[in-house]
């Protein structure tokens, strides 16, 4: 085995990302296989749901074979792919897919469920992320890590509204329905805490340490020169021993998040005739009545 530790959770790394891949792959042809059990708008809502997940599970891909940091201009390998403007472009595609489907999933099950409030919930998810990419790109060009603090900030920020939208809908749902918004809740609030304690405070700390050392940063076009040059590798612990955790959640928990999304129960909850509410993960096609329900 290799004694570096580096260059071990790298090898590790390429292998979820190919083990993602196989995944998306048995998520395509479990829709296919289910297509006769949903009408046409439902099996097309699900559809765009698969396909932004391809988009989020490339994007990982490539970039758990071609981690990188930033600001830093720091690489595991000398490739010219290994360009911060080439993987921040992936990356910004890659994250704009999997809010996209978080946005779709939240809006059309609000539409089904008939909450207003989830529906509106869902709508600023995409626009914010949009200028989360704009924050995070300015602090790669520039070097600054406040750029990052915010980012991430907005990405907490999504992740409690998701969480609201999720609560919104517990009161009409199913218990498959309940089953599917207590994983996804538990999921959200994990990630909040991470946020919270862990990743924020990272980039807000580092920024702070280069305020007191006088930090000098790039304009925005010296900065898109560099950022398009070679980068540095290294692979000693002390350069990516912050940067492993999160790659590592990224890369496997909010990819197989993302791979399982085009799967979620059907909505809306149907009245038994005891009072309750019933799944409609058995009900035929007719009843659905949207894309994705």
């Amino acid at each position: 085995m290799n004694s570096n530790p580096v260059e071990f959770w790298w090898q590790w790394l390429r292998v979820a990302a190919v083990v993602n891949i196989l995944a998306w792959l048995a998520s395509a042809i479990a829709l296919k296989r289910r297509n006769a059990r949903y009408g046409a708008a439902e099996y097309r809502g699900r559809f765009w749901l698969l396909a932004l997940a391809a988009g989020y599970v490339a994007g990982c891909a490539f970039r758990s074979i071609l981690p990188r940091v930033d600001l830093t201009r720091v690489c595991l390998d000398a490739s010219p792919l290994s360009s911060m403007v080439i993987g921040r472009s992936v990356a910004t595609v890659a994250e704009l897919c999997f809010m996209a489907q978080c946005a779709l999933l939240l809006h059309r099950i609000a539409l089904d469920a008939g909450s207003p409030t989830a529906r509106r919930l869902a709508l600023p998810l995409l626009p914010l992320i949009v200028v989360a990419e704009c924050a995070s790109w300015y602090a790669i060009l520039a070097t600054n890590y406040l750029g990052h603090a915010v980012e991430n900030s907005i990405w907490t920020l999504c992740a409690a509204l998701l969480l609201a939208g999720l609560l919104a809908l517990w009161p009409t749902a199913a218990r498959r329905q309940r089953q599917f918004l207590a994983a996804t809740a538990i999921l959200c609030v994990a990630y909040l805490l991470f946020m919270t304690t862990t990743n924020v405070p990272m980039y807000w700390h580092r920024w702070q340490a280069e305020q007191a050392a006088g930090a000098h940063y790039l304009s925005l076009a010296q900065g898109l020169v560099d950022a398009a040059g070679p980068c540095r590798v290294d692979r000693s612990w002390s350069t990516w021993r912050e940067e492993i955790p999160w790659m590592t959640l990224y890369f496997t928990i909010a990819v197989w998040v993302s791979i399982l999304l085009p799967h979620a129960p059907r909505w809306p909850a149907q009245p038994t005739p005891g009072g309750g509410h019933e799944s409609l993960d058995n009900q035929p096609s007719q009843h659905s009545h949207s894309g994705i329900t």
